[in-house]
């Protein structure tokens, strides 16, 4: 019988998950040890379970020897690498930003008052486009202040709104106490009662 084709996907259930996990743990660390034997080659391999268990193999020797082996080889790579890369990419940052720095130079000249003719098609074209920016950097705060002066604006109102409330029930309040206090009056208060004194 034929095995269907594993859909490469997190297994959902955690019971299917870790039989999984077991079962192809086992065969890449087989698989590992029959590379090494069969082709005399160092083999190193960590595997850390989704509890955080740690799995390794060091096929020859031992981990850490395999370990510092890979960082001295990874160093002397690195090292040549930089070598090669490191002038030629410095020299065209540092022309770069010299250029930068002279364009800049020249727009704030410019803004302040300098003449735009002096100016290349290049340069024209950057200073266009930092005014863009800035542009829209300004009109973006100048919203945002809005914004946050139109939500103060309508939390006053609505504060205003809750006091006028307020004070317009209390004046009806007083209102209705006016107007029921004049037949209030001819009922006497507090109620008294005589008392009549009997002689046997």
């Amino acid at each position: 019988m034929a095995r269907g084709k594993v859909q490469m996907k997190r297994i959902e259930n955690p019971v299917h998950r870790q039989v999984t996990f077991c079962k192809r743990r086992a065969g890449l660390l087989k698989k590992a040890k029959e590379l090494s034997v069969l082709c005399d080659a160092e083999i190193g391999v960590f595997i850390f379970s989704p509890h955080g268990k740690l799995y390794e193999l060091a096929t020859k020797g031992t981990m850490h020897g395999l370990i510092e082996r890979y960082m001295k080889s990874n160093r002397g790579v690195q090292a040549d690498q930089a070598k090669e890369t490191q002038p030629l990419d410095m020299k065209e940052e540092v022309d770069m930003l010299k250029h930068e720095i002279e364009s800049l130079q020249k727009i704030l000249r410019f803004m302040f008052g300098g003449g735009v003719g002096t100016m290349t098609l290049d340069e024209l074209h950057l200073l266009e486009k930092h005014l863009e920016i800035w542009i829209y950097h300004i009109r973006s705060t100048k919203m945002d202040t809005m914004f946050q002066e139109i939500q103060l604006l309508k939390n006053k109102e609505r504060i205003l709104k809750e006091a006028n409330m307020y004070l317009q029930e209390k004046i009806e309040g007083q209102i209705e106490i006016t107007d029921i206090a004049p037949v209030a009056t001819n009922i006497p208060y507090p109620l008294t009662i005589q008392n009549e004194i009997y002689q046997f």
